[in-house]
Order: C-alpha cells, then structure tokens, then sequence
C-alpha cells in the first residue's frame, strides 16, 4: 500500500528534521537509490516507513497510522485469539514442544517442561513470525468460510488471485489490512503475519504465543502438527512433480 511522497516527507521532516536523506538510508539500512527511485515515483513503500520509523525510535504502527492508507492501524483492537497466535508458530517450535512434552511426561499425565538439576528447564524461544506458512494459517485461523469473498468484494481483487498469494505465503500491506477489516480483528495482526512489523511493534501482549502454544492439549497440538505436516508434504510432492516435468523437457530439448 504505497504512502504518497509528499506526505512521507512532511513525516520524515517531524521525525529527522535538517538530516540527509543519505543519513536518513544510512540509519535506516536503506539504498539511497531505492529510496530516491520512490520519491521520483510518488509511491513510498509501506516498508520503508517501517525502516526508518525503527531507526528513529518511532513505533512503526504509530507511524503508519499517520497515513491515510493506514487509518485503521490506529482504531484500538484488543489482544489476537488465541487461534491466531497459534497461527503464528512454525511447524518446527509445534513438534519441539510436542518432543518436549513426549520427554517431560509418560503418555496420559499433564505435560510440564522437563526438569533439571535446578528444577523446570525453561522453554526454548519461539522462532519470530513470520515463518514458511505464517500468512496462510493466519487467514485460515481467523476465516468463517466466507472471509476470501467478503475480501474480493471489499478489495475488487479475484479470490483465485487472493489464493495465490497465500499459497505464496505472501499478502501485500493492503489485503493483509482488508482481510483483517473483513474478518473483525485487529489490523495490526496481519502486518504481523506479512512480518512487516514484530508482535511487539503490533501490541501483542509479551509471551502470548508461547502462552497460547502451552494452553493447548497434547491431542490438539499433534493435530494441528499433524495437519502443518500433510499441507508441507502436498506441497513438497508437487513441487517434485514440477521439477520433473522441467527436467523431462531439458531431456528432450537436449
């Protein structure tokens, strides 16, 4: 969702008045070229907002609620579902806490963390968001079934191409805000997800994923393990099948 360049220099002019832009990319890890070819376009990407709200000790959400385009990041929404939390964890930290729990617990009794010499290991961290899958399970944790329609009523955009994007694992700032309209929850949620911004920079509570992770039974964490892993293996197998047919027309082009 581009921001106009106007506005994103009467921004950066309150946040870094009389600095460089040179100085302002350098601080904010940003090519000067990049940043220039934005202002000629007129269009100043989401993303560069965040980069330099982060190097000038802006809230990034704070920030980007200034604009228009991001109007709703600054209507107050309370703490994510559980559900979407939960979206936010990789496959690897679910079967970690599923091998944690197997070690911690005989089967049938209430799993705990493992103990040590000087009482519960402390559990590992989670991987940050987002991860291989993070913007398809998000949509799919917070759709009634009809969310993909109520979006590409609101947005004009096809749900097959809407799809496709998931299936990318990727959602422009934009669709991530309009699905989030769609669905009821907090817009800052699927910035998230798109890891344009960090749980912290959205609010979410500290320790709500890992919370939402250990409030889960062993029966709905291998399942929901289970389902990750059927998604990775179908996904993998048609990746397989791709690179076979690719291979077979280099073989008879050769």
């Amino acid at each position: 969702m581009p921001i106009p360049a106007k506005a994103f220099q009467r921004w950066l002019h309150g946040i870094a008045p009389d600095t460089s832009i040179s100085d302002i990319c350098r601080a904010a890890g940003i090519k000067r070229s990049t940043l220039a070819q934005q202002l000629v376009r007129g269009k100043v990407a989401g993303a560069t907002v965040v980069s330099v709200s982060r190097a000038y000790n802006v809230n990034p959400v704070s920030a980007l609620a200034g604009f228009d385009a991001y109007r709703s990041l600054a209507e107050p929404c309370g703490s994510p579902a559980t559900a979407e939390l939960v979206s936010q964890i990789s496959t690897p930290d679910l079967l970690r806490a599923i091998l944690q729990r197997s070690a911690a617990e005989p089967a049938g009794h209430a799993a705990g963390p493992p103990a040590t010499d000087h009482g519960p290991a402390a559990p590992p961290a989670l991987d940050p968001p987002p991860h291989g899958t993070s913007v398809k399970n998000w949509v799919e944790a917070i759709d009634d079934g009809e969310l993909r329609h109520r979006v590409s009523a609101a947005t004009g955009i096809a749900p097959q191409n809407f799809s496709a994007q998931l299936t990318a694992n990727r959602l422009s700032p934009e669709l991530a805000i309009a699905t989030a309209a769609a669905a009821g929850v907090g817009a800052a949620n699927g910035l998230v997800a798109t890891g344009l911004i960090t749980e912290a920079e959205a609010g979410w509570p500290p320790g709500a994923r890992r919370a939402a992770l250990d409030s889960m039974t062993d029966g709905e964490l291998t399942t929901l393990a289970g389902e990750r892993l059927q998604s990775l293996g179908r996904a993998l197998r048609r990746q397989e099948h791709d690179q076979e047919r690719t291979d077979k027309i280099w073989e008879n082009l050769g």
